[in-house]
């Protein structure tokens, strides 16, 4: 296994606020029936995914993380204990979540550093089911695509070079690395793409529409969030 990416502690809680003070406003000046529609996440509508992500920072900030936590069991049982709760109440608990996680996470050494990207990945499911343009970019692509390094090496994905080009080729500039080598010795893998299209590819969004070249792994082999995350030290 090669070395780990360097960590930026303060990556993840960088991401959650930089979202937030973009999210949250968009979130509340927006009428309360779009929050029935339905999102890429199966059987959830944006409502459901805003629940979900509550919950989690919650969680985070509470150290509320016991066994099974982030299971399809305990996420549906967070969004059903929040159904009867006003909107506003539950926007302000996502805003104090992306508040108070960061320093939280900074201080788990990295074994949370998922939960803040998949809270990123989630707000662009909200856009995306809202048909808004730039569903997973914006201003905290860059940071996304940071922690994407490190959650895809800690996650012990097929090592893929990604050679990003177009949005979100400011964060590295060069090909990177993300995952570990194939213990048998298999090439690693090569993407060629825009940043917000690289997301899509590791958290198993739609990508129709996009436009990349992938060599040498399947897409399958790269679902970020089919893969439970690790709180064990």
């Amino acid at each position: 296994m090669t070395s780990a990416p360097v960590r930026d502690p303060e990556l993840p809680g960088l991401l959650l606020r930089t979202e937030r003070d973009v999210f949250l406003p968009l979130l509340r000046a927006t009428p309360e029936s779009a929050f029935g529609l339905r999102t890429a996440c199966p059987g959830w509508t944006v409502r459901d995914v805003l629940a979900h992500c509550a919950a989690a920072l919650t969680r985070v900030v509470e150290d509320r993380l016991e066994e099974g936590v982030f299971s399809p069991e305990s996420n549906e049982r967070d969004i059903a204990e929040r159904a009867g709760l006003p909107l506003p109440a539950l926007l302000d608990e996502l805003e104090g979540g992306m508040t108070g996680a960061g320093p939280v996470i900074a201080a788990a050494g990295g074994k949370l550093d998922g939960v803040a990207l998949g809270e990123w990945v989630h707000a662009g499911d909200v856009r995306e089911a809202w048909g808004l343009e730039g569903a997973y970019a914006g201003s905290g692509l860059g940071y996304a695509l940071g922690l994407l390094e490190g959650v895809a090496y800690r996650k012990e994905m097929p090592q893929t070079v990604a050679d990003v080009e177009g949005e979100g080729r400011p964060a590295w500039g060069e090909p990177r690395p993300l995952g570990v080598p194939s213990p048998g010795g298999r090439p690693a893998g090569r993407y060629r793409g825009d940043g917000p299209t690289l997301i899509r590819l590791y958290a198993n969004r739609p990508l129709v529409g996009t436009r990349y070249e992938l060599h040498g792994v399947r897409e399958g082999d790269l679902h970020l969030f089919d893969r439970p995350p690790k709180l064990d030290g």
